[in-house]
């Protein structure tokens, strides 16, 4: 299976945001074993950056970044993709960026706490606990 992994989640874990952290370690720690093939979004460096090291300093901040990229792709996306999520009725442009990103890496469904964003969506969108219970 291929995960989009939507930066919400990765927030999650970084800041330890409670209740949905745990959920978001399960996920990771199962994309990490390989019980499944992972990719984030390019733009979600940014994003996450720039929400994670004010709380955490940058250091920190780029060495979750870089732990992750050791077992998580970044989706290989092109003008195309964007052209794609412009052409979506998502309500946030950031939501149809993501959806971009998965059609990129070919996922066949979006891990994110908000699943409803996700409603119009042509790729599903699951939970971290949801996908979890799937994976194992």
């Amino acid at each position: 299976m291929i995960v989009l992994v939507d930066t919400d989640v990765l927030v999650d874990l970084a800041l330890g945001r409670a209740p949905h952290a745990d959920d978001a370690a399960a996920l990771l720690d199962a994309l990490e074993r390989g019980a499944a093939r992972g990719f984030v979004a390019w733009h979600m460096a940014s994003s996450f950056f720039y929400l994670v090291s004010a709380r955490q300093g940058a250091a920190a901040t780029r060495r979750f970044i870089d732990d992750l990229m050791r077992f998580i792709d970044i989706a290989p996306t092109t003008t195309v993709h964007l052209r794609a999520a412009l052409a979506l009725t998502l309500k946030d442009f950031e939501d149809a960026m993501q959806v971009g990103a998965a059609l990129a890496c070919g996922a066949e469904v979006i891990a994110t706490r908000n699943t409803r964003d996700f409603r119009k969506s042509p790729i599903p969108a699951l939970t971290p606990a949801q996908l979890v219970a799937q994976l194992t």
